[in-house]
């Protein structure tokens, strides 16, 4: 077997350079100083190990996307919510031996996923994103911007045939009374993140989007929400104040909840198709893989920042 001579050396990681430091044996004694260490290979083979992780979330999507029901006009939705995993026994957080952030098989727990923070919580949010937002709009600031909107929207769900678990969706301008959609959405996938090390857990959910014509009747509950939505590069991150009622005697249910979205269902569906294509360019094949990567980070960014003050 010949040795190959034509394949580059391994890439090396730079790190810095360290004080000489003085050592010392399992007995004190002084045993010399340590030279700096040089730089280092990403691994034996020269590049770095996969990210299973993330090649967990991206492949979970992606199979969602080519498993989706047939509806031509549909919009896919992948968005990642903050909350808490509970025990459905206990309602207590969900406690499991393991020490760092981990998917759990769907289905696989005792558990159920809550978006619900608190007021406290939800202001703490409120703080950071606009804190970025204000950063962002600075001469000196490097980087992409950070977008704001607030929003007022009214959500009416009206049942299809009768059927409580099938619901046709209508959203409002609450300032304007415009109708800004109708929709139904089915339910591809969740997948639950569960974060021993942090105040909060998260999900990732795929969603296909099927516009539909505007039902006649009466809606069977409405939904206000008071939405401050930023916006950066390809994702939106919505930070809500929800106000729930059944009927027009029933106390009203106020929720607060933040997730984040791939804002541009057309480019997902777009990279989704390409990936791994080995008749596409590089940088689009891998287009897809780029994308969940920097979803996933800002989803683990925003649950890593999170504070005490989850219900």
């Amino acid at each position: 077997m010949q040795a190959r001579t034509s394949s580059p050396p391994p890439l090396k990681r730079s790190r810095r350079a360290a004080s000489p430091t003085r050592l010392e044996d399992s007995n004190g004694h002084a045993s010399g100083s340590a030279q700096p260490l040089q730089p280092l290979s990403l691994s034996i083979l020269g590049v770095e190990p996969l990210d299973e992780f993330i090649k967990e979330i991206a492949d979970f999507v992606h199979h969602m996307i080519k498993t989706r029901p047939d509806h031509p006009n549909g919009k896919v939705e992948v968005e990642a919510k903050i909350g808490v995993l509970r025990d459905r026994n206990t309602a207590q957080r969900l406690t499991l031996p393991v020490l760092v952030e981990t998917i759990l098989t769907p289905n696989g727990t005792e558990s159920r996923f809550e978006s619900n923070m608190s007021i406290q919580q939800h202001k703490h949010y409120n703080q950071l994103l606009n804190g970025l937002k204000t950063a962002s709009s600075q001469p000196s600031h490097v980087g992409s911007v950070v977008d704001y909107s607030h929003l007022y929207l009214t959500d009416r769900f009206f049942s299809v045939d009768g059927n409580d678990r099938d619901k046709i969706r209508v959203t409002t301008n609450e300032k304007t009374g415009t109708v800004l959609e109708c929709m139904r959405k089915i339910r591809l996938g969740d997948l639950n993140i569960y974060s021993p090390k942090r105040d909060a857990d998260w999900r990732v959910s795929v969603n296909l989007e099927v516009p539909m014509a505007h039902p006649i009747g009466v809606s069977s509950f409405t939904r206000k929400k008071d939405r401050l939505s930023y916006s950066h590069e390809e994702f939106k991150i919505d930070l809500t104040q929800v106000t729930s009622t059944t009927s027009p005697n029933a106390p009203a249910q106020v929720l607060h909840e933040l997730e984040i979205e791939i804002a541009r269902p057309d480019f997902l569906l777009a990279t989704a198709l390409k990936r791994g294509d080995p008749n596409v360019p590089e940088h689009e094949r891998s287009a897809f893989d780029e994308l969940i990567r920097a979803f996933v980070n800002n989803a683990r960014i925003l649950v890593r920042n999170s504070s005490e003050g989850w219900q």
